[in-house]
């Protein structure tokens, strides 16, 4: 238990010192507002995942984690309107952060091998820093919760990063649409192997993995035609 209030304690560090400089910009006010709102945030959150450490996600209650978290139920719904909302809250900054990497990718000129996917190695070293709390949520509703935002941000970016790299597979063999899923799939269930059966591994090594079946099937969907525009 305490590693998992040293992880969120760090996380939410880092997220401190990101915003010491949005803070500087604004009346002194202003910056003692925004850090009250975060701190509210993250003893909320880091409440709910304790408790769900503690006990099955569908057991614990608003009331447990404004109790746990020493906080009025009032300040609850001023930030969250659901106790779903707090647990998915946190898929919000994967997708910045995700995008930013991706972006980054397609920004380099090179074969697809080398900027596809540029997301995939920090998704995976994010489901690292937080295995415990993966392995908590594993099957459960919560759980269940999760993956479907994540999967449904994994979709999004694919979507969006075969518009940019393969604009004319509209009139593919292969749809698009199909793509995406076997991409996203795949990502989840190399995800889920590594979790389960191959722990001892760490992210970069499930990344290359990942890329080695993946990639190959995303250049011949696209064929020859599409890859020499990506030189």
């Amino acid at each position: 238990m305490s590693s998992i209030r040293e992880m969120n304690s760090a996380r939410e560090m880092s997220r401190n010192e990101q915003s010491t400089v949005r803070d500087r910009k604004k009346r002194p006010e202003e910056a003692r507002e925004d850090r009250r709102i975060r701190r509210t945030r993250a003893a909320l959150h880091q409440a709910l995942i304790a408790l769900v450490l503690e006990r099955e996600y569908d057991a614990v209650t608003i009331k447990d984690v404004v109790d746990r978290a020493n906080v009025g139920r009032s300040t609850f719904y001023a930030h969250y309107p659901s106790k779903e909302d707090l647990l998915t809250a946190e898929v919000d900054d994967l997708r910045v952060l995700l995008t930013s990497r991706q972006r980054a990718a397609l920004a380099r000129r090179g074969a697809i091998s080398e900027r596809s996917l540029g997301f995939s190695r920090t998704f995976f070293e994010h489901a690292q820093e937080y295995r415990d709390i993966y392995r908590a949520l594993a099957g459960e509703r919560g759980a269940t919760i999760v993956i479907a935002r994540i999967r449904a941000l994994l979709t999004g970016l694919v979507r969006e990063e075969l518009v940019q790299i393969a604009p004319a597979m509209a009139r593919a063999e292969i749809p698009r649409s199909a793509l995406i899923q076997f991409v996203v799939g795949a990502l989840m269930s190399i995800l889920t192997w590594w979790l389960e059966l191959k722990p001892s591994l760490d992210a970069p090594e499930v990344d290359v993995i990942f890329r080695q079946l993946t990639i190959p099937a995303i250049e011949a969907a696209l064929g020859s035609g599409a890859r020499k525009t990506l030189v």
